[in-house]
């Protein structure tokens, strides 16, 4: 169920795909389509999984939807790492790096502590 208060995974996640559209138009600009589209998929959808992840059907649903959003991110971390080790393509800012790091560490304390409430109301 869906709330209206400050949620701050999907602030996050929203702000970072932001960035990476940012980041995405200067590969396009650069004429690295493929890695851009890449790139653009898999960091946008982090937020849009965690997004849907706030309307779950049950607490499974939910932690589902979030390990879906860690495996973008997961994508997202290698696209990123790809364009900072290549000499053929622009380098990411840090700024990017560090919020996906800290994205990723939310996630998982989410997923871990949605794991453990279910195990203690079973």
């Amino acid at each position: 169920m869906r709330s209206d208060r400050k949620n701050l995974i999907v602030d996050l996640t929203l702000e970072f795909a932001l960035d990476v559209v940012s980041f995405t138009e200067m590969l396009r600009n650069e004429k690295k389509f493929e890695l851009s589209g890449q790139l653009f998929r898999s960091g946008t959808s982090i937020g849009a999984n965690i997004r849907e992840a706030q309307n779950a059907e049950s607490q499974a649903d939910f932690v589902h939807k979030f390990k879906i959003a860690a495996k973008e991110a997961d994508e997202t971390q290698y696209w990123l790492i790809l364009c900072e080790k290549s000499e053929h393509l622009p380098t990411p800012p840090k700024e990017l790096h560090d919020k996906l790091e800290s994205i990723i560490k939310v996630i998982t304390k989410i997923v871990v502590t949605t794991k453990n409430n279910k195990i203690i109301k079973s």
